[in-house]
């Protein structure tokens, strides 16, 4: 009896469904990152919370776009208004998922006052936010360990923003040699 109930469950599994979520929380993790490594890279050059905010907001506003119009070919602004429905949604709600995902760390700097706060706030909310988007993708794989799925998405975006930051650092060094 288990054993139907199991090939029943598995019958009930819509892998498309989950392949169209799956993608919106890969959307969002790329906005998530992508606003993020902008953010932390201006803030380890500057303090100024004006510059910061400024990038973050770019990189929300540039990103959306980008997923929203698919720029990635270059043939594709031309056919872009002579494409089925179908694709213009996938693609406007790629945007959204990577708007909301780059709001993440734009919103959790946007109210803390001081430098150091501030930076820890983005690293703090965006830590929990990679583990929340971990646990839904291993909910939407139906993963056997959802462990694995929040470590996988959770080490690679730590390695981005380290990543990210120490290379701003090292422009930002090698830019002061220079002058």
């Amino acid at each position: 009896m288990a054993n139907n109930e199991k090939k029943q469950e598995e019958k009930d599994f819509d892998y498309v469904e989950r392949a169209r979520l799956r993608a919106a929380v890969f959307a969002a993790n790329d906005g998530l990152l992508f606003t993020t490594c902008l953010m932390l890279s201006v803030g380890v050059v500057t303090e100024d919370v004006k510059s910061i905010m400024q990038i973050g907001v770019a990189g929300l506003v540039s990103g959306t776009c980008g997923r929203a119009f698919d720029f990635s070919d270059p043939s594709h602004d031309i056919e872009f208004f002579q494409t089925e429905d179908k694709e213009k949604l996938s693609n406007l709600a790629s945007a959204l998922a990577f708007a909301l995902g780059a709001a993440v760390p734009v919103l959790a700097a946007a109210f803390v006052d001081t430098y150091k706060r501030r930076l820890g706030m983005v690293v703090a909310v965006v830590t929990l936010t990679l583990i929340g988007f971990g646990g839904l993708d291993a909910f939407l794989l139906k993963a056997p360990s959802v462990k694995n799925c929040i470590l996988r998405i959770l080490i690679a975006g730590w390695i981005g923003m380290a990543l990210a930051v120490g290379l701003a650092k090292l422009v930002d060094h090698v830019g002061n040699f220079s002058t």
